[in-house]
């Protein structure tokens, strides 16, 4: 894997984590990179991003200490979205809110654009990239 690449993820995965870039600088980053999707497993604690011919990199995913909710409520889930659009909120805020909506985790479909997230119970919600 070109080192460049680690480092672009590496960039993007830190500058999200400390809230200081947004979700569609993050997707950029993460596009030069050549990742095609990722993976943010709330319970694993890790974010697992994918590039072309099944290569993949992990890194740890801090998760903030709140309770979640066996109930999966997607309209509190669509509220996160929405906030972060609006740059009301960044993504740690919005870790700690979907956690309280019953989120596990998510997959960023960048090459598809758009994101499902996950209930423990298998319920899905599917958030559209804007445009």
């Amino acid at each position: 894997m070109n080192p460049t690449t680690k480092e672009l993820i590496q960039e993007a995965a830190k500058g999200s984590n400390e809230g200081k870039l947004h979700f569609g600088q993050v997707i950029q980053l993460l596009m030069q990179a050549g990742v095609e999707s990722y993976f943010a497993d709330y319970r694993k604690q890790e974010t697992t991003y994918y590039l072309p011919n099944d290569k993949t990199v992990s890194l740890s995913l801090e998760i903030p200490n709140v309770a979640s909710t066996e109930a999966f409520d997607a309209e509190a889930i669509k509220a996160a979205i929405r906030s972060a659009q609006q740059d009301k909120i960044k993504y740690p805020e919005f870790k700690k809110l979907s956690k309280q909506a019953g989120c596990i985790g998510y997959i960023v479909w960048i090459t598809g654009r758009h994101v499902t997230y996950f209930g423990q119970k298998g319920e899905m919600h599917i958030e559209q990239f804007p445009s």
